[in-house]
């Protein structure tokens, strides 16, 4: 696109070089020592394990961060597993920890209803189970579930497309397996379809991820597919849509939204290169889930359902939200 600085076309450089860092990022996991975070432990201290979807989304990092400093706090440990979006992968992982002693267990289930039966196993040597950012199919296995309001997220998303468009041909990227992805998806198309000259030309499955969202938009564009619009179910979908784009001189006539208001998406707005997302904080996330660790560990009740509000952001308030950096 003509009028792109130098900045952002370096972001679309490191949009490539992140297509890699999966693959080693799952190496390094691999290859690296079984250790936990902390070093300093105190006597009879307790022991967190975590495994989210993936590490190669910088919201669990943030996540987590906040979990891990916490428990450092207490003088306590703590174990992460990255199952990289393999619910196989991920029930070994968590069999594994359940094996070294865990005393919770903190996770983002890639798959909503693969985690049953080991979630149960769990339960039954007395594990606590905090579900964050998504659910589990079966709820009653989970002390506790904090989730961003996906579906809310989703909603107010669709109710600022609806502003800026009477009829549209839309395409929506999906996460299938993940719950949060379909309540999301759900929450924009309860709204959008509200318009019968809001056409879905086609749902696209692409795991929430970069790497696989710009190809299969690449996909669309090849086989001609009109569309105008594109809604993702996240920000790593929509950055890799924004790129596909790009490289096809598409995005003057192509209007992208997703969810989370990632630093990348807000750049992304503030450029007039994204038209809007709905804010996720993971942050708070995360220092909701270490205080609900510590509650169950001093025998306290805790809410069943926690829920975390959304924003929408826009190019208008952008800037309220901090571009640099998660909210």
């Amino acid at each position: 696109m003509a009028g792109w600085n130098k900045k952002y076309r370096n972001l679309f450089i490191v949009i490539n070089l992140l297509l890699y860092l999966p693959v080693l990022w799952i190496g390094f996991l691999e290859l690296s020592p079984k250790k936990d975070y902390s070093l300093g432990q105190k006597e009879n201290s307790f022991f967190i394990g975590a495994s989210y979807m993936t590490m190669n989304n910088e919201f669990y990092k943030i996540l987590n961060e906040e979990i891990a400093n916490r428990v450092e706090l207490e003088e306590d440990r703590m174990i992460l597993r990255n199952p990289a979006l393999s619910a196989e992968r991920q029930i070994e992982q968590i069999d594994e920890m359940i094996g070294m002693g865990i005393d919770v267990l903190v996770v983002t289930p890639v798959d909503w209803k693969s985690l049953s039966e080991i979630l149960r196993k769990a339960k039954e040597q007395g594990i606590y189970i905090i579900v964050v950012d998504s659910n589990l199919e079966d709820e009653s296995l989970a002390d506790c579930t904090i989730t961003s309001d996906n579906y809310r997220a989703g909603r107010i998303v669709g109710e600022h497309f609806l502003k800026e468009h009477e009829e549209a041909e839309l395409l929506v990227m999906t996460h299938d397996a993940a719950k949060s992805g379909q309540d999301r998806v759900r929450g924009f198309l309860d709204v959008v379809e509200q318009n019968e000259k809001i056409h879905i030309v086609r749902k696209m499955n692409c795991d929430g991820q970069l790497e696989i969202a710009m190809p299969r938009i690449q996909e669309a564009i090849d086989e001609g597919i009109a569309f105008d619009s594109v809604f993702c179910l996240n920000d790593l979908a929509s950055v890799g849509v924004v790129a596909a784009l790009d490289d096809n001189a598409l995005l003057d006539r192509v209007k992208v939204y997703g969810i989370d208001a990632s630093p990348d998406a807000k750049a992304l707005i503030k450029e007039g290169m994204m038209t809007a997302s709905a804010a996720q904080f993971p942050s708070q996330i995360g220092q909701t889930a270490a205080d609900v660790i510590y509650k169950l560990l001093q025998g306290e009740a805790v809410e069943k359902y926690i829920s975390v509000p959304v924003e929408l952001v826009t190019r208008e308030n952008v800037e309220q939200f901090s571009v640099e950096r998660w909210q």
